[in-house]
């Protein structure tokens, strides 16, 4: 398991999402990018989680009363997964677009195929 401070590993969460394209940044609409220890215990290897309503299926109402969607990136799953610092940073950039493209309503399968699985 790679040794990472909470910080350190929030300044690679903020990393990834820096090199989010610009235009594509400002397309995203009420989401929270959060970083969390743990996934829930259900899913012990989860690396990230997006949690709200797609772009693609809201509707003209949807904004009334929505709070904001969040994407989860779990530390301890990704720092256990890792060999080195690098991986982790690389690993973490890849969890960061898997969690965006959902917000995108890209879903899962679509993401394997395209090679951000």
């Amino acid at each position: 398991m790679v040794e990472m401070s909470l910080e350190e590993f929030e300044d690679a969460v903020r990393d990834a999402l820096d090199e989010i394209p610009e235009e594509l940044a400002a397309q995203m609409d009420n989401v929270v990018v959060l970083v969390e220890d743990d996934p829930p215990e259900d899913d012990p290897d989860l690396l990230g989680l997006y949690d709200g309503t797609p772009l693609t299926e809201r509707g003209e109402f949807w904004a009334t009363g929505a709070l904001p969607d969040r994407i989860t990136i779990f530390r301890n799953p990704t720092l256990a997964l890792c060999d080195d610092r690098d991986e982790v940073v690389e690993e973490v950039a890849v969890t960061v677009v898997h969690e965006i493209a959902h917000h995108f309503g890209i879903d899962d399968e679509t993401l394997h195929r395209l090679g951000w699985g």
